[in-house]
């Protein structure tokens, strides 16, 4: 099968869980013999009009980075709308000569952001042939938001997540509560769920760093890693470090990552009177993570919205502990916390109580661990993941044509902004 997929990021250009997930599953389609190509782009730190496109392959991979057309304006909120129309001009473009050459059977597109040169490009070459559009929803607007739409740009958002969600042929999602979601806002029943993953035979941890990790920061280490914004939580974290300190006055706190939070993170941990034990590190190389994650006591994911929740099967996969919020996708992983210690999203009273229990009881922590890391060997590997993104790929290749066609013409449910989308009855 010849495989196009549509993805804002990919690395080295990773801002979140979207472009680790495209990573592993194009790989794992070309090891299995497909021919795969994915478009993304040159990077926001080269976005300034200098920088010149790539084709390079990778792993079995043609990976095509654009740079995008004008609007050349800044990746911020009042002008992110433009951003993304140059984006999807430049991939509209390149795609379009892609398949001028390469007989594309599916075009696969990521989020949002690549909606629009989803639908121009496939709308193009469906003069000539079908070739359907799979999407998967990697997040939502109003999920971000605890179900609000606070402003202009969110509504625009939410109206391009709903319009593309109606318009593709095939919606895809990463855990059973991102299902409720999309059917929640959209009126999407029939997403299909297909989970996220882990590479446990890849993810090698250096043992030597790991314990210059322990040297540097103690015997009693949490960490959390991620991106650092509102809805990911780390300031429910900084604001359990009192409570914590009472009990575990040795306690020492890495936060690793890079988002618009991380100055705000540092002011609160001075207010809180634990900047001591309080490590912001910015962005760490992957080697430098995995040693990080495996040397702590604790992994922490502390998210008020969490579409699934790869750290903490990143953190499984080396056999911490973890302490997650029991939000969205994460309460799927622990499973009625037999795979980690389970806390009320943005409560740092029940955060310090998960991680003081998994602390305070080395035997069940680790008891807890070795059953998350089996499940993640056996549910979550990505060769099985990037097989069944494979089998949507043939049901949305056998769908007729006229079924395509009605669906793209339901309009998407209007919404306004001053009503939560998620708790609210509809």
């Amino acid at each position: 099968m010849r495989i196009c997929h549509l993805s804002w990021e990919y690395p080295p250009v990773v801002y979140g869980g979207l472009g680790r997930h495209v990573h592993a599953i194009a790989r794992e389609q070309a090891r299995a013999g497909h021919e795969v190509v994915v478009i993304s782009h040159v990077g926001i730190d080269n976005d300034d009009g200098s920088a010149r496109a790539l084709d390079e392959v990778i792993d079995g991979v043609r990976v095509i980075r654009v740079v995008r057309d004008a609007p050349l304006v800044p990746f911020a909120a009042p002008t992110l709308l433009g951003w993304v129309a140059g984006l999807a001009s430049a991939m509209t473009r390149c795609a379009l000569e892609l398949a001028d050459s390469f007989d594309l059977d599916v075009l696969h597109a990521h989020d949002w952001l690549t909606a629009h040169a989803a639908s121009m490009v496939t709308s193009a070459v469906s003069l000539s042939r079908a070739v359907p559009w799979v999407h998967t929803i990697h997040a939502t607007e109003a999920g971000r938001h605890q179900g609000w739409l606070p402003g202009d740009l969110s509504q625009a958002i939410h109206s391009i997540e709903a319009w593309s969600a109606h318009s593709a042929d095939r919606v895809l999602v990463c855990s059973q509560h991102m299902r409720w979601e999309v059917d929640r806002l959209f009126e999407m029943p029939d997403a299909v769920v297909i989970p996220n993953g882990v590479d446990v035979s890849s993810i090698l941890v250096d043992v030597q760093r790991k314990d210059e990790m322990r040297a540097m920061y103690g015997d009693c280490l949490i960490v959390h890693t991620g991106r650092l914004e509102w809805e990911k939580g780390a300031h429910t974290l900084i604001e359990a470090l009192p409570r914590l300190r009472r009990s575990h006055p040795d306690i020492q706190c890495v936060i690793a990552g890079r988002g618009s939070q991380s100055t705000a993170l540092v002011e609160l941990a001075r207010r809180k009177r634990v900047a001591s034990r309080v490590h912001v590190t910015g962005w760490l190389p992957e080697g430098e993570l995995r040693a990080l994650v495996a040397a702590a006591d604790v992994a922490v994911v502390p998210s008020i919205y969490e579409p699934f929740g790869i750290v903490a099967l990143e953190a499984a996969a080396v056999r911490t502990s973890v302490a997650a919020a029991r939000a969205g996708g994460l309460s799927e992983f622990l499973d009625g916390d037999r795979h980690g210690f389970g806390f009320q999203p943005g409560d740092p009273a029940s955060l310090a109580a998960a991680v003081r229990a998994s602390l305070d009881d080395a035997d069940e922590a680790q008891r807890r661990a070795d059953s998350a890391y089996a499940f993640v060997t056996t549910a979550h590997g990505w060769a099985a993941i990037a097989e069944r993104t494979v089998q949507e790929y043939e049901c949305a290749l056998r769908a007729d044509r006229t079924q395509r066609e009605h669906r793209s013409s339901v309009a998407a449910p209007a919404v306004a902004g001053d009503r939560n989308l998620l708790f609210e009855a509809p």
